[in-house]
């Protein structure tokens, strides 16, 4: 079968030649996690409070975030240490289809499992109210966290991609609407994004006075996704001491080498973003807003102003979960084919925000999708398009720009360029020919 018609509108749309580049950040690691973990366990004074013999809930959410592998199966030994038995309660709203069978699928393919972890991993739907806010609104949380001796939240500190307060992602989210599961996380987005972020810290006051929180283990991650921190949070407190580790993990993201070196997020004109993968393993609405400054509300602001972004599929880890591709322009016939309305749908819906499970534009390949782009991006001088091509929007320290770009990105600091642009390549099958990213990290 031929090329649909519409490929045919394409036909003298010119394709830039690239030049592979690489952005260094300043950044701080950890080091081993395990010990990481140890560490900010000795610094505070929290397992204390560890009875021989509690049943304690670790909250593990749906989020792919640096080091998971080896920091849940760490806290699992710091806490049997303590003399705790403890079990993973899945605690990602209404992630995995909404359904107890589903987060369990969802933390194996995080790389959490039973075995990995050293624990059992408990999984319901079910929850229990706790209280209610001054507006009525009812407070729920994971029935089995609830009828534990104690719970210990365990999060990654980072900014949200929908808003801005003064606590975004991070052990009060967690806390909120994690262990909300479904009903909790629909209550707490029911009022409309705007609303979020206050709703997040209420509930989590509430819980924090009713429910058996011991304590909380955030990360914070450098602009290379790594850790570069891992702290313990007393339940005291626990909402205004996040809040500092809170702009700490902005200042750490990465950002695309647009507009004021120094500014939090980056800033200025793109005429066309090329993402490869998008996935929940890179942000909770797949490419981070923070990055590409395309929000899904008007309760989240900055970042670039990008013309045309177009992204070529969805992570093998993300399932066909494509939830936030509406924030594309243009997307591949292979992206359209492996999206899974049910769990995009069941994100959109608890969320209340349907327009973040839109479809763009499909086109049949790679090739096609970008001169699509490039065709419809209002580039005043179609032979000095502004282009560049990421991997995600998470990994941000090697990536492909266009020709017209060089001589800004040549003078940027911490940019290096390191080789001649050339001619995009693709296959027969119009998809880009692999292993750039591979071929830049050698």
């Amino acid at each position: 079968m031929g090329a649909p018609g519409y490929v045919k509108l394409l036909e003298g749309t010119r394709l830039p030649r690239m030049a592979p580049i690489r952005q260094r950040f300043e950044a701080v690691e950890a080091g081993d996690p395990a010990e990481a973990v140890r560490a900010a366990m000795r610094a505070s004074d929290c397992a204390a409070q560890i009875r021989p013999g509690m049943s304690v809930a670790l909250t593990v959410g749906s989020r792919g975030m640096a080091a998971l592998e080896a920091l849940v199966p760490a806290i699992v030994a710091a806490l049997r240490a303590a003399g705790a038995e403890p079990f993973i309660v899945p605690s990602m709203g209404s992630h995995g289809g909404a359904t107890a069978e589903g987060q369990i699928k969802v933390l194996a393919k995080l790389g959490i499992t039973e075995q990995s972890a050293g624990c059992p991993i408990r999984s319901s739907m079910e929850t229990v109210e706790v209280g209610r806010l001054d507006n009525g609104m009812p407070v729920r949380i994971d029935r089995l966290a609830q009828e534990a001796d104690g719970i210990v939240l365990f999060n990654r500190i980072k900014p949200h991609t929908s808003f801005r307060h003064s606590n975004e992602s991070g052990l009060i989210k967690m806390l909120a609407i994690g262990l909300g599961k479904q009903s909790g996380a629909e209550n707490c987005h029911s009022r409309g994004i705007d609303w979020l972020g206050r709703l997040i810290v209420d509930m989590a006051r509430v819980k924090l006075e009713r429910a058996p929180i011991l304590f909380g283990i955030g990360t914070i991650e450098n602009a290379y996704d790594r850790l570069s921190e891992a702290v313990v949070l007393p339940r005291e407190g626990m909402i205004e001491a996040e809040q500092p580790l809170l702009q700490k993990a902005m200042r750490n993201m990465p950002r695309l080498p647009l507009g004021s070196p120094e500014g939090a997020l980056a800033s200025g004109p793109l005429d066309v973003l090329v993402v490869d993968e998008i996935g929940k393993e890179f942000s909770g609405t797949g490419m981070d807003p923070n990055i590409t400054g395309r929000a899904s509300s008007n309760a989240l602001s900055g970042g670039p102003d990008i013309a045309r972004i177009a992204v070529l599929d969805v992570s093998e880890r993300s399932a066909g979960n494509a939830n936030g591709v509406a924030r594309a322009d243009i997307i591949t016939d292979r992206l359209f084919d492996a999206y899974d309305r049910e769990a995009v749908y069941a994100n959109c819906l608890t969320s209340n925000m349907p327009n973040s499970g839109a479809l763009p534009i499909a086109m049949p390949d790679d090739r096609s999708a970008i001169l699509a782009a490039i065709k419809t991006c209002g580039a005043p001088d179609p032979d000095r398009i502004t282009m560049l091509r990421v991997p995600n929007s998470l990994h941000l320290e090697y990536m492909l720009a266009s020709e017209t770009m060089l001589p800004t990105l040549a003078e940027r600091p911490g940019v290096k360029i390191l080789g001649d642009p050339e001619e995009m390549a693709f296959d027969d099958r119009g998809r880009l020919v692999p292993g750039t990213w591979e071929s830049l990290h050698g």
